[in-house]
């Protein structure tokens, strides 16, 4: 095994955080993990690197998950059952399905990050969750290096969280993750968010998967930075969501507030427009920011360390809670 020492982990994070790993190891299989347990057990585990602020360097021998690979278990008139393997992007995976008619992720089109890391926070966008296509989880248990299947149910699948951020944290490591899509009939889902305008003005009326996922892809292209470009973790906080009576006085001062509806006795606000309201949108702090033009996105303009942009998190959750007595939930996983 090819463990390399001293390797800095700036090109497997996107928000670009430059710090080192004391020890580095790639591996591209399920037997070559296996192999890996038998001998280390103290990891830190890395993917896509796309929903992490390092702050700190590595001491653990950092694991890179590599494993790449998409086939086709089952298919029958109306589904196809997928198992797309952990080191696949997320994004390439979802094109790949559009290109072959396969339906329900057409949605999450440039989520950045990879396939294994799809299930930890149950990544969704414009009215999609990830939970509701995924029919298993593999993982490999760190402990025994067995195989592990999750079925959905086990998964315990919430807003932005699941098992893995929770009772098994750190125990297993996700190496593939199998999908039930459509391959007809196909549920398309334009009318959250701006996707309904941004098809009005391609005068778009016969909907394919195709269509939706160009149409999420020019708004996140129009609204959030190129991770390449500068430094960021998509969506750092979650939307907070509120008793309808909290909602309600919210309303009285600010009655522009834009709200979902979760139930009778909740409502769900937009992180974003709450830290834009706080005045944070746009403003840069040192080598850190908000984006000037999707204010849930902390951004590094080049050498900002993982603690300043921590820092900044803190501050805008102060200001926040100050301002609307609503106490945003981080949704980046710090590491410390």
């Amino acid at each position: 095994m090819n463990i390399l020492e001293n390797i800095s982990l700036k090109n497997y994070n996107t928000f670009g955080i430059s710090v080192n790993a004391k020890r580095f190891i790639s591996v591209d299989s399920v037997y070559q993990l296996q192999q890996l347990l038998k001998i280390e057990k103290d990891l830190f585990i890395i993917s896509g690197g796309s929903n992490m602020l390092l702050t700190k360097d590595i001491d653990k021998l950092v694991v890179h998950i590599d494993i790449k690979g998409i086939s086709i278990d089952l298919e029958n008139e109306n589904s196809a059952y997928i198992t797309v393997n952990a080191g696949e992007n997320w994004h390439d995976f979802v094109l790949w399905s559009v290109d072959n008619n396969y339906g329900g992720i057409e949605n999450l089109s440039l989520i950045p990050g990879n396939v294994g890391t799809c299930p930890i926070q149950n990544i969704g966008a414009y009215g999609v969750e990830v939970k509701d296509t995924i029919t298993k989880v593999e993982a490999i248990e760190i402990a025994t290096g067995k195989l592990v299947l999750f079925s959905n149910e086990e998964c315990n699948f919430g807003y932005r969280n699941s098992i893995f951020k929770n009772e098994v944290k750190g125990k297993y490591i996700i190496t593939s993750v199998c999908f039930q899509l459509t391959k007809k009939d196909h549920n398309i889902n334009s009318s959250y968010g701006a996707i309904e305008t941004e098809l009005a003005s391609k005068n778009i009326t016969k909907l394919t998967l195709k269509d939706i996922s160009n149409a999420v892809i020019a708004i996140r292209e129009s609204k959030l930075p190129d991770p390449k470009k500068i430094g960021n973790s998509g969506s750092f906080f979650k939307n907070p969501v509120i008793a309808t009576t909290h909602f309600l006085e919210l309303q009285k001062k600010y009655p522009t507030t834009p709200s979902y509806k979760i139930s009778d006795d909740q409502v769900k606000v937009p992180a974003g427009w709450l830290i834009e309201k706080a005045g944070f949108k746009g403003k840069r702090f040192g080598s850190c920011g908000v984006h000037e033009k999707q204010a849930l996105v902390l951004v590094n303009f080049g050498n900002a360390s993982g603690e300043e942009i921590y820092q900044l998190a803190q501050k805008i959750k102060q200001t926040v809670f100050n301002q609307f007595k609503i106490d945003l939930e981080i949704e980046v996983n710090i590491i410390k």
